[in-house]
Parts: C-alpha cells; sequence; structure tokens
C-alpha cells in the first residue's frame, strides 16, 4: 500500500482512535465497558507512564491504529490495534505492529503481551508473523478474549 505514514497519536486523532475500534469490535463481538474505558480515555489507560499510540495515514485518511500500554518496566500490552475494513490486506496492521514493537524495544521492554480471539485469524497470523507466540492463558476483564500471546526480546 501507497503512501503509509505511522506517526504518533495526538489529541485530534483521538475520535479516529476510539472510531477504528468500535467499528471492528462491533463486527465481531460486543463493546465491553473495558473497552469503552481505553477509547474514551487513551491518556489514563494507554499512554500513562510512558505508552503511545501510533496512527496509520494514508492521504490524510486516518486508517489504523494501535496501541502499547505500559505494564511495568520491561513489559507493554500492545492494545487496541485496529484497521479500517476498506484498508484490510495491504500490511498495514504489519506496519502498526513493526512500529509498535519497534517503540517497545526502543523503550527497554523485554517483553509485549497482547490478547485476541481465536476467530480472529487474519490477525493471529500478522501477529505470529511479528514473532508473537501464544502463551498460557490468565484471567482478563475481556469476554472476548480466548488467547494470549507475548514476544520476547
Amino acid at each position: 500500500m501507497q503512501n503509509i505514514k505511522i506517526i504518533p497519536f495526538s489529541p485530534e486523532y483521538q475520535a479516529d482512535f476510539k472510531r477504528l475500534n468500535i467499528e471492528w469490535i462491533e463486527k465481531y463481538f460486543v463493546v465491553e465497558p473495558h473497552d469503552i474505558e481505553q477509547l474514551d480515555f487513551p491518556e489514563d489507560f494507554v499512554l500513562k507512564n510512558g505508552g503511545n499510540i501510533f496512527m496509520a495515514v494514508q492521504n490524510e485518511e486516518v486508517v489504523g491504529t494501535v496501541g502499547m500500554a505500559y505494564l511495568d518496566d520491561f513489559s507493554f500490552e500492545l492494545a487496541k490495534m485496529a484497521v479500517s475494513p476498506k484498508h484490510h490486506g495491504f500490511g498495514i496492521g504489519q506496519l502498526l505492529g513493526e512500529a509498535a514493537l519497534d517503540f517497545a524495544r526502543k523503550k527497554g521492554a523485554k517483553r509485549v503481551w497482547l490478547e485476541s480471539n481465536r476467530i480472529l485469524t487474519p490477525a493471529l497470523t500478522m501477529y505470529e508473523k511479528l514473532g508473537f507466540r501464544e502463551v498460557e492463558f490468565v484471567p482478563t476483564p475481556y469476554e472476548r478474549s480466548n488467547i494470549q500471546m507475548e514476544i520476547l526480546f
């Protein structure tokens, strides 16, 4: 895909961050209370303590996003990855994932963790391509989560 820029989040992108995530969640699942918290208040749930959000922009249109939520001095959670359905299949998720992992490495992280659902086969395939591997499942606030993965640096 041409002309894709991965840029850091700024407050003017909050509506896009929320829109993109609500769009995919509603397509497959139900939007849950913790989703709304993170999407309405990314500064408290994703950006806090040095987390980051990346936006994929093509010709001034925001077409994707991913968050890197700080967990501890050595870990981040890859969270709230979403790509507009009309832009699926062009490697935008891969670009976002690479940017997120590069950010975590530069911050000195030793581990990045994520949770997903097994019906999201293209996403799981992309995560594996990025180097994520399935780990033992631990309790989560999300009803839809049924797989957890991590990558170690």
